[in-house]
This record gives C-alpha cells, sequence and structure tokens, in this order.
C-alpha cells in the first residue's frame, strides 16, 4: 500500500474509556450492591447501560472503531485472572458459590480471608491486583465477559475490537502465591497459560471479532533477553493460530526499545505504538527497524495519561512521517483514556479561556478523530479546527499564570545546602527521643481519619450556602475533639487532627496555592470505587497564606502529646495533579517543594513537633527505564529535602508512602534522609521491611500492619504477628507501629476496632521485648 492509499484508509479507535459514567453511577451501584440496596441485576444494568452510553457516544464522535472488554466492575487485571481462571485457592470457595460476591471478595477481601495484593499499573495512579500463581496454577480459559460484551457491541452495529491485557504482561505483573518460593517466577507458566489465550482468540472470532487488542505495557519497560525471547516465542505461537482473529498487539507509557523488534517480526497483523513525547524514540527505532511492512499500525499521538490540548499540528507531522513506515496507518490516543476524567465540558469554574487548554476522554476523542480525518483527507480539511488550536495554544504559552518572575526567581536562587538538614540524623534521633519522649515501637496512624457522610454533608451545604462559614468549621472543631479523644482513650502515642477538612491530600493544598486549577467533576479511577478529582497544575506555584497551621494548632490544644502536622510532598502534588507539559518536571517539583517548604516552617513556628510530609508517588512516577531514573530521582529526593530542611534538628520529619515496589527505591527512600518512614507492609506480608533491612537503612520506620483498603477488621493476634516479622528486620527501637496507609475510605466502626487491636498488639509485643 502506498503512503497515499495509507493515509486515505487512516481510521479512529481508542484502546479503552472511563467507566465510571458522568455522575459516577458505576461507583455509586457498586457501592449499593455492597450495602445490599440494590441486586446483583440492576447492577448489571447500570453497567450495560454505561457501555452502551460510552460506545454510542464514541461512534457519534467520529471513532471508527470502539473497544470492549475494558470496562470493569474492579480492575482489568483482576478481570484477566477470571478469564485465565487464576483464583487464588483462598477465594475459590466464594468464586464457586457466587461469581460476583467472589469477585469482590478478591479485590476487597472479607472479615476471614485477606484479599490479593493491590499495587500501581505501572508509573500511573491506577492501582491493579495482583496475580497471585506458583509452579501448581492450573489456567482455565473463562471468555464470558469478554464475548458477551463484544456482541452488546455488535448488536448496536458497531464495530468493535475486544481488549485484553496480554500474556506476557499479565505474568509479569504476577506475583508468587502466599507460600510459594519467592524465586518462582511466573513467566515459567507461559507454556501453559498461551492455550487459554487460544481458547479465548477462539471464542472472541467465533462471536465476531475482527481484531483483537492484547496489550502488552510491560514491554516498555527493560526487559532480559529470556523475557524477551518469551515475548517471541508467545506471539509466534498465537500469531501461528488459524482459529483466530487479527492480532493487535499494544504497548503504551514509553518505547519500546529491543521488543519493537521482537514484536515487528512477530506473525501478528499491527503494532499499537506510543508516539507522545514520552515515547518519541518509537518513531525513530520504527525507522531503524525497516518499519512495519504489510502490518497495520495504530499510532498513539494524542497523550491519553494528561489533559493538556493536543498540538495538532505537530501530530499531523509525525503522522504523515509514520505513513511510509506501515500497510496502514490509525489514529489513537498513547493509551486508554480511563487515566483522564470524562468531559472538560462539565466544568463551570474554570476561566473559558483556560478551559480551552483542557481536552478529557471526549475532547481527546474529538482530536483523535480530527487527527485521523486530516490524515486521510489532507490538512485542507481540518483547517478551521487548526487555526483554533494554533490560538489556544498561543494563548495559554502567553497567559501570566505560565510565569510569575518571583516565584522564578526564587527557584533559580535555591543553593545546595537548602536541601539539606542541619545535623545527621544520629545527632537528630537523639534529640527528638529527648523532645518527644515516646516509647519503644511508638504508634500512630497515617493522618486521615474516616470521612463520614456527616462531614460530606457539611462540606456540600457549604457550598451551597445550607451554612456558612461559621457552621462549618464548629462541625470540623467537633470532628477533630472527637479524633483526638478517641486517640487518646486508645492509646496511640503520635495523635493525627484526622484531616476532617480535607476533600483529598493533593486537591486540598492545590486549592490554596497559586499556579493550580481545580475542577468539580474531574474524577478519575484511582482503584475499585475509589475516584479522585486530580487538579490541573496550570502555572508557577506559590503559597498565599499558611494552609494547615490553623487545625494542627487547635488539635495540638487538646492533648499533651504531639499531634502530627500532615502534608503532601512535592513530587505527589505533581504525580497525582495533571502536571504542566511546558517546562521540565524538576522545575515545578521546586517550586511547589518551596511553597510547602514555608508551611512547614510555619508549622515548627507553631509549636508542631512532628510533621510528615507524604510522597507515596515517589515509586510510581519512576521512570519505567533505568536510564532515565538517575536523573528524576535526584530531583525528586532534592524537593523533599528542600521541603524539610529548614526545621530544627529536634523536629522530628516523617514520610509515608503506600501500595508500590518500593525495593526499586530504597536508596532514594534514604537519600530522602526523613527520620521516620511508614509503608504500606500488610498485604505484602512485611516485604519492605525485609527489604529496608537488606540496605541497611538507618533511620526509624514504620512497615505497616493494618491492611486499609479491605473492610476487614484484622484480630490483635495477626497485627502481632506482623509486627514480630517488622522486627525480624528492624530493630525495637527504630520500629513503629501503624496502619498502611490513611483511614479516609474506612467507616468508624472496623476503624476503632482495628486501632484498639493495633495498640493492644503493640502490647502485647512490647511485652516480648528483653529488659533494656
Amino acid at each position: 500500500m502506498t503512503a497515499k492509499s495509507a493515509a486515505a484508509a487512516a481510521r479512529s479507535t481508542v484502546y479503552g474509556y472511563p467507566r465510571q459514567g458522568q455522575g459516577r453511577e458505576l461507583k455509586k451501584a457498586i457501592e449499593s450492591y455492597w450495602k445490599g440496596r440494590v441486586d446483583a441485576d440492576a447492577l448489571r444494568t447500570t453497567a450495560a447501560e454505561l457501555r452502551r452510553a460510552n460506545w454510542l457516544h464514541l461512534t457519534d464522535a467520529g471513532i471508527h472503531e470502539v473497544p470492549t472488554g475494558d470496562f470493569s466492575y474492579y480492575d482489568h487485571v483482576l478481570d484477566t485472572s477470571v478469564m485465565v481462571g487464576a483464583i487464588p485457592a483462598r477465594h475459590r470457595a466464594a468464586v464457586e458459590l457466587d461469581a460476583l460476591d467472589g469477585y469482590f471478595a478478591m479485590a476487597r477481601g472479607t472479615q476471614d480471608v485477606a484479599p490479593l495484593e493491590m499495587t500501581k499499573w505501572f508509573d500511573s495512579n491506577y492501582h491493579y491486583l495482583v496475580p497471585e500463581l506458583g509452579p501448581d496454577t492450573v489456567f482455565t480459559a473463562d471468555s464470558a465477559k469478554q464475548v458477551s460484551e463484544l456482541k452488546e457491541a455488535l448488536a448496536l452495529g458497531l464495530t468493535a475490537r475486544p481488549v485484553l491485557v496480554g500474556p506476557i504482561t499479565y505474568l509479569l505483573l504476577a506475583k508468587p502465591a502466599p507460600g510459594v518460593a519467592a524465586d518462582f517466577e511466573p513467566l515459567t507458566l507461559l507454556d501453559r497459560l498461551l492455550p487459554v489465550y487460544a481458547e479465548i482468540l477462539a471464542d472472541l472470532r467465533a462471536a465476531g471479532a475482527e481484531w483483537v487488542q492484547l496489550d502488552e505495557p510491560a514491554l516498555v519497560q527493560d526487559r532480559s533477553p529470556a523475557e524477551l525471547n518469551a515475548t517471541m516465542r508467545a506471539y509466534r505461537d498465537l500469531g501461528s493460530l488459524t482459529d483466530r482473529p487479527q492480532i493487535l498487539v499494544a504497548s503504551y507509557f514509553d518505547r519500546l526499545g529491543d521488543a519493537l523488534h521482537v514484536l515487528a517480526k512477530a506473525p501478528v497483523e499491527g503494532l499499537a505504538l506510543d508516539f507522545t513525547e514520552a515515547a518519541a524514540a518509537n518513531l525513530d527505532d520504527l525507522a531503524a527497524a525497516g518499519g512495519l511492512p504489510g502490518k497495520r499500525l495504530v499510532a498513539g499521538v494524542v497523550n491519553g495519561r494528561n489533559i493538556w490540548i493536543n498540538d495538532l499540528q505537530k501530530s499531523l507531522s509525525t503522522l504523515g512521517t509514520l505513513l511510509g513506515l506501515a500497510d496502514r496507518v490509525d489514529v489513537a490516543a498513547s493509551c486508554s483514556l480511563l487515566h483522564v476524567p470524562l468531559d472538560a465540558a462539565a466544568e463551570r469554574d474554570i476561566d473559558p479561556q483556560i478551559l480551552r487548554w483542557l481536552a478529557f476522554a471526549r475532547q481527546k476523542t474529538a482530536e483523535i478523530v480530527t487527527l485521523a480525518k486530516g490524515l486521510a483527507q489532507g490538512t485542507d480539511a481540518v483547517t478551521g479546527e487548526l487555526s483554533a488550536n494554533r490560538a489556544d495554544l498561543a494563548s495559554r504559552a502567553g497567559s501570566p499564570i505560565t510565569n510569575d518572575p518571583v516565584v522564578r526567581a526564587r527557584a533559580a536562587a535555591v543553593t545546595d545546602a537548602d536541601a539539606h538538614r542541619s545535623q545527621p540524623y544520629t545527632e537528630r534521633a537523639a534529640a527528638q527521643r529527648a523532645h518527644l519522649g515516646l516509647p519503644l515501637l511508638p504508634t500512630t496512624t497515617i493522618g486521615s481519619f474516616p470521612q463520614t457522610a456527616e462531614l460530606r454533608v457539611a462540606r456540600a451545604d457549604l457550598r451551597t450556602g445550607r451554612i456558612d462559614t461559621a457552621g462549618y468549621e464548629e462541625r470540623i472543631r467537633t470532628e477533630i475533639r472527637e479524633v483526638i479523644s478517641f486517640q487518646e482513650k486508645t492509646g496511640i502515642d503520635v495523635l493525627v487532627h484526622g484531616e476532617p477538612e480535607r476533600n483529598d491530600m493533593v486537591q486540598y493544598f492545590a486549592e490554596q496555592l497559586n499556579g493550580y486549577l481545580a475542577t468539580q467533576h474531574g474524577w478519575v479511577q484511582s482503584y475499585g470505587t475509589r475516584y479522585v478529582r486530580p487538579p490541573v497544575l496550570a502555572g508557577d506555584i506559590s503559597r498565599p497564606e499558611p494552609m494547615t497551621v490553623r487545625w494542627t494548632t487547635y488539635a495540638q490544644s487538646l492533648t499533651s502529646r504531639p499531634v502530627k502536622g500532615m502534608l503532601t510532598g512535592p513530587v505527589t502534588m505533581l504525580a497525582w495533579s495533571f502536571v504542566r507539559d511546558d517546562q521540565p518536571l524538576g522545575d515545578t517539583a521546586r517550586q511547589v517543594a518551596l511553597a510547602l517548604r514555608d508551611e512547614v516552617n510555619d508549622l515548627e513556628a507553631a509549636g508542631t513537633s512532628v510533621i510528615q510530609v507524604d510522597e507515596p508517588a515517589l515509586r510510581e512516577t519512576l521512570p519505567l527505564r533505568a536510564t532515565d531514573r538517575p536523573a528524576y530521582l535526584a530531583w525528586a529526593t532534592e524537593a523533599f529535602r528542600l521541603t524539610t530542611s529548614g526545621v530544627r534538628p529536634d523536629t522530628q520529619i516523617h514520610t509515608h508512602m503506600c501500595y508500590a515496589e518500593f525495593g526499586d527505591i530504597v536508596q532514594a527512600i534514604d537519600d530522602l534522609d526523613a527520620d521516620v518512614i511508614s509503608l504500606e507492609a500488610a498485604r505484602s506480608h512485611m516485604q519492605v521491611a525485609r527489604e529496608l533491612a537488606e540496605h541497611g537503612y538507618p533511620r526509624e520506620a514504620g512497615p505497616g500492619v493494618y491492611d486499609i483498603h479491605s473492610p476487614r477488621v484484622p484480630s490483635a493476634d495477626e497485627a502481632a504477628a506482623l509486627l514480630r516479622k517488622g522486627l525480624e528486620a528492624i530493630p525495637a527501637e527504630r520500629l513503629w507501629v501503624n496502619p498502611d496507609c490513611g483511614l479516609k475510605t474506612r467507616g468508624w466502626p472496623e476503624t476503632r476496632a482495628s486501632l484498639e487491636n493495633l495498640v493492644a498488639a503493640t502490647r502485647t509485643v512490647r511485652g516480648e521485648l528483653p529488659a533494656s
């Protein structure tokens, strides 16, 4: 096919779409099902209506080929485990009794059975449920979900493409099941898994699928020769099947590197590649490999992870270059649109000019359609769209929001000394112990306490004017008094005020910082039914006034025990926002760090002796390629130290991280130079404690003993057992006791019981320690 005919054949598609609905209907339906307010049929009806609405919107917008199978009640990796029959032994009875309840038990756990481990999906803030596999795992095909959703789309007369997690990525994301040797490699199960994928592909072909997409994002990471060889075998075997649809192998989030050559030679009909700035090397690598003769190329030229408008002219130039490198070039976003909100047009409180800089899922869909039209028919066919796009890009580049000379001058004046504490940790630790007077194995929580319905109603009432500021603040004071009283009665050593005034750990601060924009409807799925509204980091950042001092000092006035000041760190403020793409991330991080440094110093001046600066996104934002990591970790750790290094030696700096693979960043955790770090450890059975010990981590640490992402209440014996495991790696004088994460999503009854058990477990284990 010539470049001209390839352009004429250009079509538009997406890999996935937000699941929740404009009003988060899916979240509400699932939570109503959990509470017994609706039955399974009602939940399924809501889900089917949402899928139908998404497909029809995409088609009406001009998308030629819609995805199916990307919709999920909880997580698409968990859906894949169900699809291939990889049900953990502890959950099989529940799944056999009721498939839907068993599915949610795997995701959330029950009082008697622990859920699957949860961690971040590559370098995004989406969480997936980690498959548990072992030498005895037997895979069985269950294509019912994929087939039924495909048939739903086909019945509407749509061209549809099922989307599945590919076999290589699935195995590389998996971990050894409990009781299986830690050195077990799930990839050794590939030969067992491929026949199951073959059966599913055959089922989808029989149901009417012309194409099936197999997502292999794990291949954009550094992969060993053995892993690349396994990829070659997998797609040689799947590509050689006769009873199958055409196969599109998709990658995203970074460049494919060596895996591109493997997939280009595989007997599959198409590849989907990321051609955004993060993966620009794919273009050069594709040209160097001789292109994809005879294959379909789906070009991800619209950023599926951020919310800034596309540079249409630049993307058309990239697409034009690609025309000579494949038999057919189609246009898509770089990844599933799951990672962005649904519709910017729903926002009413953002300046209309600034709103034109933003593209959520529906706006990105329109961009994809415009680019496909421009590629197929020439730029004259999209002259109006290109002209408007140029004006919007120029408006953003010239806006005073994006360039504050005072902020830039302050950031440029930072010295190396500004990012280091005045004394080394050993001297600080002695001063802090003398100042705080804490027992061995001090207990604390991560920060937030349950966000009750009453608190959410109070915030809504304040927004709508049903109560005034004085009435709202009295409600907050009442909640803080109750949280402090409960912690004192329970026996917790270092208290928190519970954060009742905060809507979200990033949004709360973003709303008080210059340079950020808040959305009203910009919901994005984090995990399960947990949705967040990432703020938009649109310009240069500064802090007009203190953000947390008032409520922290009020809480401290209620108790003689130390109350932690609670802040969100600079890297997490970037990672959990839609960050600006018009300057290096390190420059933005430094601006945020300086604003937070002012807050830390003000907290200390107000009498706060323990200050926690959370950085759960430090690992999440780690580049997927090892060669890109040193530069990132250098500015990321500097930003944390710049935030925290202006305090006295006897002020104790904490940080917190959760639900990530910490082993890759232990040195960076060390480089933060925090006095205490708390980390998720309950679901991973204290793995992080062992990793810290192997590294020789010299400071204090609190590996979590209470999994807060499950509704189950851990017993005191269970918490004590985890605590003893922690003591095997970390000495008692440096070990803290805490939950895995904040308690915002939990209810008060389970929170009370769990924390009482945590304190009881601590007292038991303290009694087992040798007398000093």
